[in-house]
């Protein structure tokens, strides 16, 4: 059963998707719906990103690979998909939180 529901906004997301091998498709629509039906998610999954309000980060793990997909609520329930990328090294890319918040301000300027 869904506590949440998890979508995209335009095609931010999907370019990111599309690009990625069916193994890592698996995984990441595994850890989707991890989120969408689990009522604690382990930061494993989903993380708060340190001194940015309202921005999460999916984190995703397959064999060698480390994705982030940023994230956000609208209400409670429904998260919104921002950007994805794979994770190189240990500190995440600043054009890639940068990226996520202005399409958090698009999507909140068109919401209203």
């Amino acid at each position: 059963m869904k506590i949440r529901n998890v979508i995209f906004f335009k095609d931010y997301f999907e370019n990111f998707f599309i690009r990625q091998s069916e193994k890592n498709k698996a995984k990441i629509i595994w850890t989707i719906q991890l989120i969408e039906e689990l009522e604690r998610v382990p930061e494993s999954y989903l993380k708060k990103i340190e001194s940015i309000d309202c921005l999460y980060e999916i984190r995703v793990k397959q064999g060698g690979n480390i994705f982030r997909i940023f994230c956000f609520f609208d209400y409670d329930k429904l998260i919104i998909l921002a950007n994805g990328f794979q994770k190189k090294t240990q500190k995440t890319p600043k054009k890639e939180i940068i990226k996520a918040l202005k399409i958090m301000e698009e999507y909140n300027n068109e919401k209203e």
